[in-house]
């Protein structure tokens, strides 16, 4: 990866992932495992079964209670991304 950006700005990630096709999910099972599924588009797998779609609201709630931060590739047509804690994420950018 080239270089990446660091947001916790919601509609930011929000466009992200609606950009190329990402739908917000929790894993199923789990008290709030984050995930973005890619659903769309030529890589898509189709719907990733062990995933549960939630609502942006849900999503966005998990990610604040939980003080994350979403670190993305800059690159336009990359899907790579990266849920970082904010401490974690604050050492590294120090």
């Amino acid at each position: 990866m080239a270089s990446a950006i660091q947001t916790q700005d919601h509609e930011e990630i929000r466009q992200w992932a609606e950009d190329r096709g990402g739908i917000p999910t929790i894993v199923k099972g789990t008290e709030g495992l984050l995930r973005i599924d890619f659903v769309s588009g030529e890589a898509s797998g189709g719907r990733e079964p062990s995933l549960e779609a939630v609502d942006w609201d849900r999503w966005f709630e998990i990610f604040d209670d939980n003080h994350l931060s979403f670190l993305h590739s800059a690159d336009k047509e990359s899907r790579f991304f990266k849920l970082v804690s904010e401490d974690g994420a604050n050492k590294r950018s120090n």
